[in-house]
């Protein structure tokens, strides 16, 4: 046999073992490939699989709640809704989209909307601005208080006055703030709330200035001035009110009063005029009250006051007031003491005087005439006792009336006598 004829043997052999099924070396390299191609791809798949729902873990920061929106929607039910600080998971986007709002930090807003323009330098100085001849509303902020006229004064602005707000406020009710107040989404590594102030801060200075202006027409401009401590607690109480009726999620924590509650300008020399009178005033009654208070205490004793007021009460019966006068001390207690020893004297007094007449009745009623002179010698006896100097005038026998000189001075001697007598009885 030819070698021809053996290569064409082998081939027909060769073909005969493919066609029967047998495997060879490219076909199982194929199909190891293929297996391994498999197997990575199931385990791309399973990789990619797991960091999808891990990436849908997120951490809320302790000064945040976090909402989450499912396909546009709040998922949860009640208190769910809303997920505090730490570690949460949720479907990543689109399916699920975290809404991260803070909560624990309070923000400032500046209101100077009713406050007088200042130049630039001005506020850099700390100086006020020189006085203008009138306010110009285009310019010029102020506020409107109660319109009482001041007496005397001849100026017109005496219901504007000026000042500047600081409101403190934090966002505590999340899910109403998401629905009802506008902000835009604030990009990876900006501050939310310097983001969310650019459109909320202009609604609260806006509202703020409404809940101003609707407190301070109920005060007159002295009463403005002298209730800086009230006045910022009804404009929060307003301001909370608006914002509650808005549904908007934002607590006012406080409303102060950044610089103090000041008139124009253009009256400032009459109101310091006022303020110094007022001063004065003041200075006066506490001077008049305390001197009062010295002299009730130094007459009547530290109870003289509250006694004073209860003896002014008409309802009162005498047994009350003897027992409140008996609680005075000091010179009130002699004065009292003095008048009750006259009462006491004079009642006696009298009572004798009563007793003398009802026994000189019988006597009377059977000799009128005698009694009655015999009472007016006893009187004119009195009297002539009492008396430095007699002079006795005898009637005259003649029709013409005598002439009587009257002397103004006194008789030297008698004075000098009376005096002597005195100095004498005293030395004894």
């Amino acid at each position: 046999m030819t070698d021809n004829e053996k290569e064409q043997q082998g081939g027909t052999v060769l073909d005969a073992r493919r066609s029967e099924g047998e495997p060879d070396a490219a076909s199982k390299s194929l199909a190891d490939a293929l297996r391994i191609s498999f197997a990575i791809l199931k385990l791309i798949m399973i990789t990619l699989i797991i960091l999808f729902f891990a990436s849908g873990i997120f951490r809320v920061q302790p000064d945040e709640q976090a909402l989450v929106l499912r396909l546009g929607k709040i998922r949860g039910i009640g208190q769910t809704r809303l997920l505090g600080p730490g570690l949460h998971w949720a479907f990543p986007e689109p399916i699920d989209e975290i809404v991260r709002i803070v909560t624990k930090k309070k923000r400032t807003v500046q209101i100077d909307s009713f406050w007088y323009f200042e130049r630039e330098q001005d506020k850099l100085k700390g100086k006020k601005p020189r006085r203008g001849g009138t306010l110009n509303p285009l310019r010029d902020g102020y506020c409107l208080t109660r319109n009482d006229s001041v007496i005397g004064s001849g100026e017109n602005d005496y219901n504007i006055v000026h000042a500047k707000w600081e409101l403190t406020y934090t966002i505590d009710r999340p899910e109403l703030f998401f629905k009802n107040i506008y902000y835009q989404a604030p990009a990876p590594g900006q501050d939310f709330l310097d983001v969310v102030s650019e459109t909320l801060d202009p609604l609260l200075k806006s509202m703020a200035a409404d809940a101003i202006v609707t407190t301070m027409v109920n005060y007159s401009i002295d009463e403005a001035i002298i209730s800086e401590s009230r006045i910022p607690n009804e404009v929060s109480s307003l301001l909370q009110a608006g914002l509650e009726r808005i549904n908007s999620g934002v607590k006012v924590t406080s409303m102060q009063i950044s610089e103090r509650i000041t008139w124009p300008l253009q009256v400032d020399s009459a109101f310091q005029a006022s303020n110094k009178a007022s001063q004065e005033s003041q200075r006066l009654v506490t001077e008049a009250r305390a001197y009062a208070e010295k002299i009730l205490n130094e007459v009547g004793g530290r109870d003289a006051e509250e006694i004073l007021v209860a003896l002014k009460d008409e309802t009162i019966t005498s047994r009350t007031k003897d027992a409140l006068f008996s609680r005075l001390t000091g010179a009130c207690q002699e004065k009292i003491s003095l008048a009750r020893a006259y009462r006491t004297k004079t009642v006696e007094a009298a009572k004798a005087n009563a007793e003398y007449l009802h026994k000189l009745l019988p006597e009377y009623k059977k000799r009128p005439r005698l009694v009655l002179q015999r009472l007016y010698q006893d009187s004119i006896e009195k009297v002539l006792n009492n008396a430095d100097e007699k002079v006795f005038l005898q009637p005259s026998a003649s029709v013409r009336p005598k002439e009587l000189r009257v002397l103004i001075n006194r008789d030297p001697t008698i004075s000098k006598t009376a005096k002597e007598t005195e100095e004498s009885g005293g030395t004894r």
